[in-house]
């Protein structure tokens, strides 16, 4: 007889993969092929270009039938803060809260879904219910284009796409794109006494960190969207590194740069003043890219989020998330996950119970919306 999971139970088993973002998640994706299989559920593993990582496409119902997709993503960030009171990686229960890496972000929507198959699986659906579940979210989307991509050789083409992000269970209809940009200067090193000798890696790189803080001040006189906090795409630089030691030229200096941009602009294009800048000693190279959301209030998506959470949406988050990409494919979708993204990328991350049951509820509720 096949296992089956509640979703507290569900949870436990996902927390205790470390499916950290950039790293292997075979050991979990070979978890939830098996448990899927034994509920003779049809499902396909799509190992990613990277050779260690999958993304997975499940199907209840008839894959010829535009249906809906119920989108995660198991990757997490990593756990290394001191602040943890135990294992991140062993789900523990403090009263009504489930704490442990990935909790909330996102493996308690994804454990919903998936302790709720079995019963969609048993429901007389029309149209399909996909579970879509990718890798590497955490580092700008990057798993989940390969599984889209993959997309219309598998199923119709959908009806919308629901991603569970936490959001307090409240349909979120936008949120900002993003972009982030790596920026690579090389040198000649040699002793600081003789900078004639050398080329200082550092002192390429500066020039077009300027043009980088001068494109984040311009944007805030740029184009605006009142749904946003705030409501100007923005730009920042996020890392910066190089050298050696003081007395030593510096022969490599490297930066990060991150742009996100409200709805209706790219965000690759907020980058193309500081690539412009970029002399021959520096390189740039877009390293994650994802596009805006922007779902209508009155699209038929919106509306069924609505009805099946009961609650009215809100215009938007700051946060990104795969939904952009969907969209972009051609496939409306809205966020609506369980929890609080505030706790999401810290020490003690959690879920409470009830958050947990109700994102199952919901999924019980799109199950019986489609079977009617």
């Amino acid at each position: 007889m096949a296992d089956r999971y509640t979703p507290e139970q569900m949870l436990e088993r996902l927390v205790g993969f470390p499916t950290v973002v950039g790293q292997g998640n075979g050991a979990l994706m070979e978890f939830v092929s098996a448990y899927l299989t034994g509920h003779g559920i049809p499902h396909h593993l799509l190992l990613g270009p990277e050779g260690d990582r999958y993304n997975l496409l499940a199907t209840i119902g008839d894959p010829a039938v535009p249906g809906y997709i119920l989108s995660g993503h198991v990757d997490v960030v990593p756990a290394g803060e001191p602040e943890w009171l135990a294992d991140p990686f062993t789900l523990r229960r403090d009263g009504d809260r489930l704490i442990g890496r990935g909790a909330c972000d996102m493996k308690g929507y994804v454990a919903a879904v998936l302790a709720m198959a079995p019963d969609l699986a048993a429901m007389p659906l029309s149209p399909p219910i996909h579970i879509a579940l990718s890798y590497d979210e955490e580092a700008g989307c990057k798993g989940v284009p390969h599984l889209i991509a993959a997309l219309p050789d598998l199923i119709a083409a959908p009806l919308g796409c629901f991603v569970g992000e936490p959001s307090g269970m409240t349909p979120v209809l936008a949120h900002k794109g993003k972009a982030a940009l790596r920026l690579t200067a090389k040198g000649v090193s040699g002793h600081s006494s003789r900078p004639d000798l050398g080329a200082n890696a550092i002192h390429a790189l500066l020039p077009v960190l300027l043009a980088a803080a001068k494109q984040a001040d311009a944007l805030k006189s740029g184009p605006s969207d009142d749904r946003f906090a705030p409501p100007y795409s923005s730009l920042q630089i996020g890392t910066v590194a190089g050298g050696q030691a003081v007395n030593i030229i510096p022969d490599h200096a490297s930066a990060q740069i991150e742009a996100r941009a409200i709805a209706g602009v790219d965000p690759e294009t907020l980058l193309a003043p500081i690539i412009a800048s970029c002399t021959p000693e520096v390189t740039a190279e877009i390293i994650s890219s994802y596009p805006a959301l922007a779902l209508a209030p009155e699209a038929p998506l919106a509306k069924l989020a609505e009805h099946l959470s009961g609650n009215s949406s809100i215009g938007a988050v700051s946060y990104g998330t795969e939904a952009g990409l969907f969209q972009q494919a051609g496939i409306p979708s809205v966020i609506c996950g369980p929890g609080d993204i505030s706790r999401a990328h810290k020490p003690e991350e959690y879920l409470t119970t009830h958050e947990l049951d109700a994102a199952a509820q919901m999924v019980l509720a799109l199950g019986r919306h489609l079977s009617a």
